[in-house]
């Protein structure tokens, strides 16, 4: 068993780093570093001692310099960055954490700039710059929907496109809508208002509103796609898994020219009866190495909801693959020798 080398290094920030910025409120950020990689760091003015085990304590200094180039360039810091820029390291040490974090999306609210809060979601919005459809899978928290959704009203401020189209499956099992109570809106609009929401995150409501009037944001159930050819338009599908393979296949070939499109969906998540098939899950068997397309996965590491989401999920998997497993065994020992 190897022994473990205990070492304290001494780190001297730049005059120009905001302490109060990167160190946080009675230091809370300097105690969520010391959470994620079990070290001791003190601060004293601009100098900050680690003290802990050799490794970890290398990737907590790279976290901390990381982290105040960060500052230097005028970046808010809050714990949920923090913790992001603790597990990218941990997970890869070479990791860039100012170059993630840099690349800002503009939005015309009160939040000004949207970031990527991990290194998935650093590819995810890459690759929606550089291809015209793009399938993002992965578990809730991950920023599927809302990084797709923050990429649509930067194209539409910039006038890359002329309207942004936002659908999902308005029902579970095939979009059975008449039995529920209410007019058409009453109906779909609980299923749609996730997208109302990352909405509101960018813009305000009066302007959504008024893009909506306008034609410029049209939020509709999947069904309503069918038909359509979808020009100078960025187009999200939300919660694909619950689409079918006739729903998918409809809906991608709705794509016009000068328009893009984004796939958001959980695979664990399908909530369609077992005689349906998911096209969430086939269609990346049909369009793998299909060339303009894209497929970004995401895991509980790309979760930058509450901390326990991440665990939650983690669990979850542990779980399933346990089950899955036994079944296996107990399949083996059933069948005749």
């Amino acid at each position: 068993m190897s022994e473990t080398t205990v070492i304290t290094r001494r780190l001297s920030l730049a005059p120009d780093v905001d302490l109060a910025q990167l160190l946080g409120r009675n230091d809370d950020h300097l105690r969520t570093l010391e959470s994620q990689f079990d070290v001791r760091i003190v601060a004293r003015g601009h100098d900050v001692m680690l003290k802990g085990d050799e490794r970890q304590v290398v990737k907590a200094e790279r976290a901390l310099t990381q982290l105040a180039e960060l500052v230097r360039t005028g970046a808010p810091l809050r714990t949920m960055e923090v913790r992001a820029a603790a597990r990218m390291v941990s997970d890869d040490e070479a990791a860039d954490v100012k170059s993630v974090f840099a690349d800002a999306i503009s939005v015309p609210s009160r939040k000004k700039w949207i970031t990527p809060k991990t290194v998935g979601q650093k590819r995810y919005v890459d690759a929606i710059r550089s291809h015209d459809m793009v399938f993002g899978i992965g578990p809730a928290g991950t920023g599927k929907s809302f990084l797709a959704v923050a990429m649509a009203v930067n194209s539409l401020m910039k006038r890359e496109v002329a309207r942004i189209v936002l659908t999902r499956p308005a029902v579970e099992a095939g979009e059975r809508l008449g039995f529920l109570p209410g007019d058409l809106y009453e109906k779909v609009h609980p299923y749609l208002r996730p997208l109302y929401d990352a909405l509101y995150d960018m813009l305000e409501a009066e302007k959504v509103a008024a893009l909506m009037e306008k034609g410029a944001i049209e939020i509709a159930p999947l069904a309503y796609m069918r038909g359509r050819t979808l020009n100078d338009a960025f187009i999200i599908l939300d919660e694909a898994q619950n689409s079918t393979t006739e729903q998918m296949k409809m809906f991608l070939t709705r794509l016009g020219f000068n328009s893009k499109m984004v796939v958001t969906g959980d695979v664990t998540q399908v909530d369609l009866p077992a005689s349906r098939h998911s096209g969430l899950i086939e269609v990346q068997r049909i369009l793998r190495g299909v060339p303009g397309i894209d497929f970004v996965y995401f895991d509980e590491g790309d979760v930058v909801r509450h901390r326990l989401v991440s665990a939650i999920i983690r669990a979850y998997g542990v779980h399933e693959e346990t089950r899955a497993s036994t079944n296996r065994e107990d399949g083996a020992r059933s069948e005749p020798s």
